[in-house]
């Protein structure tokens, strides 16, 4: 069997997203090539200034090898993998391919990052026997965070090179990859952006300013901190405009493209200079230490104050069924819009999913990755029901409430229960549930990603439960190794947590090659439970406190002193007691994206579980 060994990558283009994509490879070692004009030595320092890091270490910004197309093109021939990230205007792109061809080596894999230009156009622009090793490949801003990647295939693309590419950015950056299909905008910015654009066209139909819409459409939605218009001042208002303007330009049949004009208030900012957080301005501005708020209305800038109504935000606490059904029977305007948000998206993903995905997992899975969406609009959709909601959109459909007269597909009225099953996730192009990706990429991971319903077992019920309490699971898959995941708020240390700790320590030692501490997704832990400690304080005083640091104290002893080898598996935060149970272990596994620390420190007090041994 053939292996695709990444030793080198080329970036062709210095700009914000080419510079960031070469910090990223630096970050996870991968030697780089940086192309841009003239050599780009500015952009790579800028990479030391800009915030959030792109870089985990400043310094590395110095291994990033610079070039140029006049000097340094012969160098390609090093590469395996070029991605161009230059402008988006294909006349550009164009005379750049032409450029770089006679140098692109007969095993290399050329990828293009673009948002928007048909992939199946810029390989029209390269000499046709680099056309079978050519796709899109679309990172998303700022690279080093966002974990979504799109991959996109031409028909000239050969299936080997997609698999290669994609096990590549899996495994060697890190990134979780969806195959689009080649139509404007890909998959998460057809639905992420036109979500954008019916939320503050509902926003205005309901009279909602954009703080309170912000306070709406954010994590109390289980979206982005940033909401929407918060996200797209970060974005830039003219990067959304020229989105948009694709959508609007690339889709003039679609039912939905009466949604698809740059709404009035952006034309205005946008003629005011008022860009977004890069040029000071936009939607918010910030003054001081204050944050203002736009008035649509006069453009000026006023408190920034609004949050939503408690009646509303206490609804989105509900179940998916609950909640939908009492936002959508609710009288109050913030109710009705958030169930008009729901019903525009669910329409808008119904009506396209043929044209812009392979199946519906892909969309939900690109809206988590890419939109920081906590689950996908299917997902919600099929959890709440998915034929009582399909009536209520049909109803408003047909009463002319939704931005779109154009019916659901047959096949959502067809008495299904959702799109996602063991089995698969629905394809309108095939008419059947597909699997998820075989690849041996994929096949290796114990708990690879999965949807609402789909297959895939889950870390909280997965392998053998050896022993379970409100604190602790400790669990094993094979027999070989005992598995310990704390299952308190933010993996805090209590009391409870504490003893299940030292339970499983002495369970490994009599019956286990081995020990380790896991839990999926994020913090390791966050230290010690303050509340917990200053209950005990409170209770018992002194005494009961110093009992339980003492306890602290003897399972970091047990990790340290252990008859088997510990072992930390780490993402996210290790802080505090945390960091003290990540540094008592034997070995430490740390995804890149892991902050640790003892904290206390910068308050004054001592770390108290053995951080000083």
């Amino acid at each position: 069997m053939s292996r695709f060994n990444v030793r080198k990558v080329a970036v062709l283009g210095a700009g914000v997203m080419g510079a960031q994509i070469a910090a990223h490879l630096i970050n996870l070692r991968v030697p780089v090539l940086l192309f841009d004009l003239a050599t780009p030595e500015k952009a790579v320092e800028r990479l030391k200034k800009i915030r959030p890091a792109p870089l985990g270490l400043a310094s590395d910004a110095d291994l990033i090898q610079s070039a140029n197309y006049d000097q340094h093109l012969p160098l390609l021939q090093e590469c395996d993998l070029i991605i161009e990230a230059i402008g988006e205007r294909m006349d550009w792109k164009s005379e750049l391919y032409r450029r770089i061809a006679p140098h692109v080596g007969a095993h290399v894999i050329l990828a293009s990052n673009t948002s928007g230009l048909s992939i199946t156009a810029l390989s029209q622009e390269l000499p046709e026997v680099l056309r079978e090793r050519f796709c899109g490949i679309h990172f998303f801003n700022p690279p080093r965070y966002m974990s979504l990647v799109e991959l996109i295939p031409t028909a000239a693309t050969a299936a080997t090179i997609l698999d290669d590419l994609e096990t590549f950015v899996t495994t060697s950056l890190g990134k979780r990859v969806v195959r689009a299909l080649d139509t404007p905008n890909f998959v998460a910015n057809r639905v992420g952006v036109a979500g954008m654009l019916f939320t503050l066209i509902e926003a205005d139909k309901f009279g909602l300013t954009c703080d309170v819409v912000d306070d709406l459409t954010g994590r109390k939605l289980g979206r982005a901190s940033s909401a929407t218009y918060r996200t797209a001042d970060v974005v830039g208002l003219d990067t959304l405009a020229h989105v948009v303007r694709t959508l609007q330009d690339q889709l003039p049949k679609d039912s939905f493209h009466a949604a698809y004009a740059i709404p009035a208030v952006v034309s205005r900012l946008i003629e005011a200079g008022a860009l977004g957080a890069k040029s000071g301005a936009g939607f918010y501005k910030k003054v001081g230490r204050d944050i203002l708020r736009l008035d649509p209305n006069t453009l000026d800038y006023v408190s920034s104050s609004g949050k939503a109504a408690p009646e509303v935000t206490a609804l989105l606490k509900l179940p998916p069924a609950e909640r939908l059904a009492a936002l959508r029977a609710s009288t109050h305007p913030e109710a009705q819009f958030l169930w008009a948000i729901y019903r525009d998206t669910f329409h808008y993903c119904a009506v396209h999913l043929a044209q812009i995905a392979q199946s519906a997992r892909d969309i939900d899975f690109a809206m988590r990755w890419g939109f920081g969406w906590q689950e996908g609009p299917f997902e919600t959709w099929q959890r709440a029901g998915w034929q009582t909601i399909a009536k209520w959109i049909a109803e408003d459909i047909a009463a002319g409430r939704a931005l779109s007269r154009e019916a659901l597909p047959a096949w959502v009225m067809d008495g299904r229960t959702g799109v996602h099953t063991p089995a698969g996730s629905w394809s309108t192009a095939t008419q059947s549930y597909l699997a998820p990706s075989a690849l041996p990429v994929y096949r290796r991971q114990i708990f690879p990603e999965t949807v609402v319903a789909g297959p895939g077992q889950q870390p909280s019920t997965a392998g053998t439960t050896v022993f379970e309490n409100d604190f602790v699971r400790a669990w094993t898959l094979e027999g070989e190794f005992l598995i310990v995941t704390i299952k308190t708020k933010m993996r805090t240390f209590n009391t409870g947590a504490l003893k299940g700790l030292g339970q499983a320590v002495t369970l490994a030692e009599s019956g286990f090659r081995g020990l380790v501490i896991w839990g999926s997704g994020e913090p390791f832990s966050a230290g010690g439970d303050l509340n917990g400690f200053l209950t005990i304080y409170a209770r018992e005083g002194l005494d009961g406190f110093g009992a339980e640091q003492k306890m602290f104290q003897d399972v970091m002893q047990q990790l340290r002193f252990s008859q088997v080898p510990t072992v930390a598996a780490v993402k996210g935060y290790a802080l505090g007691g945390g960091c003290e149970a990540f540094l008592h272990c034997d070995r430490r596994v740390a995804h890149f994206e892991t902050n640790v620390g003892l904290v206390e420190v910068n308050v004054g007090l001592l770390p108290g579980a053995g951080g000083l041994t």
